[in-house]
């Protein structure tokens, strides 16, 4: 499920950053912010604009964990794995998004509606096991409260 890409948008991004090949991260930020991943005619638009080798982009785009290459949903969810969370149930939780969504963890739904991560660490230890979804932080996530928590993403779409 693959965004339309604007090109004049990515022309802007550009822009706004003065077509400065040394400032391809923040560019390639503004860009994945929009689309919530890298599109391909994106990448090629930044080598063209900014003169350099596609490689070159290509390199920083998969070099740096943030940045994906593959759509991804318009819900992000991150399951915490770290000790903290790992202790209090965080493989549970993980596998429960998995059974209720469908998918596996780096997967996206086919609706295009949600992403499934896990990271190590959100650093809100205090609240495991924690769950982030797009910038909110849901602490104390126990398995009975996945479906509710996907619901109240799902609801949002109407």
């Amino acid at each position: 499920m693959q965004a339309k890409v604007n090109l004049k948008l990515v022309d802007e991004v550009i822009k706004s950053w003065g077509a400065d090949p040394a400032f391809l991260i923040p560019m390639m930020q503004d860009i994945q912010a929009q689309y919530n991943y890298l599109p391909r005619p994106a990448l090629n638009r930044l080598q063209e604009k900014l003169n350099i080798p596609l490689t070159r982009v290509s390199e920083v785009a998969t070099f740096y964990k943030t940045f994906s290459l593959k759509p991804k949903g318009k819900y992000i969810i991150q399951v915490c794995t770290g000790t903290a969370c790992h202790l209090r149930g965080a493989p549970r939780i993980a596998d429960s998004f998995m059974r209720e969504l469908g998918i596996e963890v780096n997967g996206t739904t086919k609706n295009g509606l949600f992403t499934l991560s896990t990271v190590n660490c959100l650093g809100a230890c205090a609240l495991a096991p924690v769950v982030k979804v797009n910038e909110d932080v849901h602490g104390q996530v126990s398995s009975d409260k996945v479906k509710k928590i996907i619901e109240a993403y799902a609801a949002r779409k109407k």
